[in-house]
């Protein structure tokens, strides 16, 4: 079965992670991805290690962002490599780069040029906080990203200062914005002949992904969110939206009127007090009498009972047994078969989802076929 994307060829100069996610979302859905490294090492993420555990020595992170592409060594500070570079550009339908502003310039490969060299070209930019202001300059990196767009303030309990999060989640948001952006300008491309530069940033990602919180912040008289002294979870969000301990593990809870929950804990004790009591203004108060109720009993027990009256909860897992009991959806994306395991596209597309690659290409693995295939010399 062939992609919705197939046909589309896509020349990656990007690297790390935010720029090679959006190609790899691409590839996913059928496209064609040439990745574009440096001669000397290639692409960082070649050696960035987010652990000891490697594959061909490696990184496994290379792999899991990059596989299934194709790998070209260019030298674009030279003549020659940009030359080749202009070459391929030509018979791309998708170009791809997260350098700092204005380096992409410097290196003859701009969207100006870009565009000149194939018309129709849909081009994608990934910067760390845009291409103009104070901090254009900066190095766009997710933890410093993540402290200058506000997201700190969002997680963890009261009192605990900043607390980041523990993904990447600027590069991945980042990236799935630009593939979005990416797939739109493939569209108009179709239709009409006419290309599109898409832009975004490392900031502008994070800045999306709050939008809940800060148009609520913006349209309040700018009162920040609170967070709870413990169990917090949502800064705008009344009791008893949070995270419980129980006599064994952590129960979530979600959205919930306090007199179904009340009911539905069985404890006719709480009714009184809970009607005393504003489901905004008290959510500390609420929450210590939540908690010695919960207290008595397993996560696993009320996520049993308190899910067949309706209320919506559901006891804290990991890794392990989300793999266990997540059913399909999971087992379609996590294959840790094979000689590398890895994650595949979190999508279906007429109920088939794209085959996950073994893994990513060495470096310059294909510069030979490539050269040939494109007349690159």
């Amino acid at each position: 079965m062939t992609g919705p994307l197939d046909g589309v060829t896509v020349v990656d100069f990007s690297q790390f992670l935010a720029g090679p996610y959006a190609a790899l979302r691409l590839l996913d859905l059928g496209a064609r991805v040439i990745k574009v490294e440096q001669p000397d090492r290639g692409d960082l993420c070649r050696y960035h290690y987010v652990s000891d555990t490697r594959i061909d020595g490696e990184s496994t992170l290379f792999h899991a962002i990059n596989r299934g592409k194709e790998s070209l060594t260019l030298d674009l500070k030279s003549p020659e490599g940009r030359a080749r570079a202009h070459r391929l550009v030509a018979v791309a339908d998708v170009v791809i780069q997260n350098f700092r502003p204005g380096v992409i310039d410097r290196l003859g490969l701009s969207y100006a040029t870009a565009s000149a060299l194939r018309p129709g070209l849909v081009y994608g930019s990934i910067s760390g906080y845009g291409e103009s202001g104070d901090w254009a300059g900066l190095p766009g990196q997710d933890l410093l990203a993540q402290a200058r767009s506000g997201v700190m303030g969002l997680s963890g309990n009261r009192g605990q200062g900043p607390v980041p999060v523990g993904l990447p989640l600027a590069d991945i948001a980042a990236g799935a914005c630009l593939a979005q952006g990416l797939l739109a300008g493939l569209y108009r491309q179709a239709r009409s002949g006419i290309g599109a530069h898409v832009q975004t940033s490392l900031l502008e990602a994070l800045i999306d992904l709050q939008f809940e919180f800060l148009s609520t912040w913006m349209n309040n008289g700018r009162v920040p969110p609170q967070r709870l002294a413990q169990g917090s979870a949502h800064g705008y969000l009344a009791a008893p939206y949070g995270v419980y301990d129980t006599a064994k593990g952590h129960l979530a809870l979600a959205m919930t009127p306090l007199p179904a929950l009340a009911e539905a804990l069985d404890q006719p004790g709480l009714a009184e007090p809970l009607a005393d009591l504003d489901a905004f203004r008290d959510r500390e108060a609420i929450r210590a009498l939540l908690q010695a109720v919960f207290a008595t009993r397993s996560a696993d027990a009320w996520e049993r009972d308190l899910g067949a009256r309706g209320i919506w909860c559901a006891r804290v897992r990991d890794w392990p047994d989300m793999l266990a009991e997540g059913g399909p959806a999971v087992a379609g994306m996590l294959r840790p078969a094979g000689d590398l395991a890895r994650v595949a596209a979190p999508l279906r597309i007429d109920g088939v989802r794209p085959e996950p690659a073994l893994r990513g290409p060495g470096l310059n693995e294909h510069g030979a076929a490539l050269a040939s295939e494109f007349g690159l010399g």
